[in-house]
Formats: C-alpha cells, structure tokens, sequence
C-alpha cells in the first residue's frame, strides 16, 4: 500500500522548522538555514553538492534512505520559492538550479496556476491548484506504487497531518532555537489521538524521531 511519508524534516528545539523572513538569499528565513548544519556535514549531502567527504553513520544513513521508494513529491509553494502571489513569469524555476535533487515529479500546491516544468534529471514540477487530495491523488498516481514524500513546508505539512493523510514522518531535532517562525504542530490539535512515536535515535549531533499514523483495527 503506498505512503505519504516526511523525512529528514528538520525542527529546532523550540519547534520551528523555519525562521521569519523568507528570501532569496534565505529559503529558511533570516538565520534558519542553520537547522540543516547536521546534513551539510554528512556524505550524502555534499555528494548531492558535488563535493567530496563528509561524515557517514546515523545522520548519513537516514539522509541515504530519505529516498528509498519514493515515486513523487509534493511541496508548497513557498518551498519552490520566493515568489508570492500570482507568476509574474516563468523565470524563477526553483532554489536548485538546473538539476534539482528530487528526480521524480513533484507536484506544487499553490494558488496560482503555472504550466508543468520539466526540468534536468528526471523532475518535472506540476502546480497544483484544487487543494491537497487533488495533490495527494495526483501524486500517487505518478508514483506507479512507490510511496510519496512531503516536502514541506510547515504549513503544507499541517493540512496533511489535521486531514489525517501522512502515514509516517520522520523527523529531526536539532540543537538550535530560533525564537521565531513557522511551528510544525501549531494547531494541529489531532497530532495526539492519531500519531504516535515509534521510535527515537540519537546521533552526535541531533535526535532522530519516528512518529506513524496510529493503528485503528
């Protein structure tokens, strides 16, 4: 049966997954890239990066696996990019560059219409309009029987988790606090009743928290 899963989603200790004002020069707000030092350091990262080294162990293997099985991805519109309000144009083709990592297609839930944007190695972008089952059937239809990963961000997430549609998350406490920004559970009343975690792992640097989707049978 496929999933809808998160992985390596990355929170700081206060509970914020992003830091205020969002920007081209800062996709995870003023300061919130620093959420993400731990997978900078690792293997599996800077081999996406086209660097060489990198630490390997538990962080390494959880980013490795991030991908296992994975058909499709969905996003929100403010984890494709900055841009706010209606497409001006069809300029801005996202934070990665030419070849971005998801290699899949990836469907963007959004207000604003845009046509499908093919891009290197494999990602097409859809732009999503009528809200996220449409997004979810669309995805998993893509998938041809693979699971589908939720990229974020906070908000996106929280109208998956209050519909009861993600099976599995897996998430990353990290040593920093931010302060400010985008909490992941803000309002998500439900989050107790119906998820439950299965599982912690510690590495050196942050704590790795595995919650699912509550049994009901």
């Amino acid at each position: 049966m496929q999933k809808l899963v998160v992985r390596g989603y990355a929170l700081s200790i206060d509970g914020f997954s992003s830091a205020l004002g969002q920007s081209l020069e800062n996709p995870f707000g003023k300061d919130g890239l620093a959420l993400m030092d731990w997978a900078f350091q690792t293997r599996t990262i800077r081999t996406m990066f086209g660097q060489e080294g990198g630490s390997t162990g538990i962080d390494d293997d959880f980013l490795a696996k991030a991908t296992d099985n994975i058909g499709a991805n969905i996003l929100g519109r403010n984890m494709f990019g900055p841009v706010r309000g209606a497409w001006n144009d069809d300029e801005w083709k996202g934070w990665w560059g030419s070849n971005p990592p998801y290699h899949t297609p990836v469907f963007v839930v959004t207000h604003h219409a845009r046509a499908a944007l093919a891009m290197e190695g494999g990602t097409t972008f859809h732009f999503v309009t009528d809200g996220i089952e449409s997004a979810l059937q669309q995805a998993f239809s893509a998938a041809q029987g693979k699971d589908v990963r939720l990229g974020g961000g906070a908000t996106l997430i929280r109208q998956y988790l209050k519909a009861g549609l993600i099976d599995e998350l897996h998430l990353v406490i990290t040593n920093k606090l931010l302060g400010s920004g985008e909490r992941l559970f803000e309002g998500v009343d439900n989050i107790a009743d119906d998820y439950e975690c299965v599982d912690t792992v510690r590495s050196e640097t942050v704590t790795h928290v595995h919650l699912a989707k509550k049994n009901r049978s």
